[in-house]
């Protein structure tokens, strides 16, 4: 499949799941926005630009404590480094001969869902099976935060309560099974938790803003296990 039409249409059609999920986990976080004070036209703002669900929603608690901007800009680039990245990795996947512009416009709509399934596409990355991608992916996910900015405020009490309860959910969903198969992964883990439960229940830690507590535990406790853990480089992208 060489066209751009069917690069295009293949794309949607492995869109469609990513859609469906990021709807869903956005819905929260339009009412989650609106209870932390934001308008329904900031969140659905927020999640056209930044299209970053842990970061969106890390960023809520800072915005709430009134942090600085340079403490909201550190915790964002902590956050979202992954991303970076993942834009090196699939640019290993595109033909040299891919424009400048198209090389840009795939790394505004690069997330970890497009990335895993762009990644394990088979042979050159075609700049528009990810346009297909986003073109599902983008909508669903700023879609989801307009629906739960402006309907949110319509559900019962628990209905709100549960949907609260769903973003716990889905980061477990993304913690245990992988942690599962690996024990340096689990042990990260469980040390996040403790340091994280310390932060709050000493008086003087838990004097920290949320923003700063959040930069200090990723950078120590990830550059930590990422010394003391390295992951052997083994994984080569293949371009036939």
């Amino acid at each position: 499949m060489n066209t751009r039409r069917e690069q295009l249409k293949s794309g949607v059609k492995d869109g469609i799941p990513i859609c469906l999920g990021y709807f869903a986990v956005s819905f929260t976080f339009g009412i989650m926005a609106i209870n932390y004070g934001l308008s329904p036209w900031q969140s659905i703002a927020i999640s056209l630009t930044s299209l970053t669900s842990a970061g969106q929603f890390a960023g809520l608690g800072i915005i709430t404590a009134g942090a600085p901007f340079a403490e909201m800009a550190i915790a964002q680039l902590v956050i979202n480094l992954r991303y970076s990245l993942m834009s090196c990795s699939l640019s290993q996947k595109l033909d040299k001969t891919t424009p400048f512009y198209h090389r840009l416009l795939i790394g505004y709509g690069i997330t970890d869902e497009i990335f895993g399934v762009s990644v394990c596409r088979p042979g050159p990355l075609n700049p528009w099976y990810c346009y297909g991608l986003f073109l599902l992916a983008i909508p669903g996910w700023t879609l989801g935060t307009a629906a739960g900015a402006f309907l949110g405020q319509l559900l019962p009490e628990r209905a709100l309560s549960a949907l609260g309860v769903a973003l716990y959910g889905m980061f477990l969903a993304i913690i245990i099974p992988p942690a599962k198969k690996d024990r340096i992964l689990a042990g990260v883990t469980v040390v996040s938790m403790v340091f994280s439960l310390l932060f709050f229940l000493i008086p003087t830690l838990h004097r920290v803003s949320s923003g700063l507590r959040l930069i200090i535990l990723t950078v120590l406790i990830a550059g930590a296990a990422a010394v003391l853990f390295p992951v052997p480089d083994t994984m080569e992208v293949s371009h036939e």
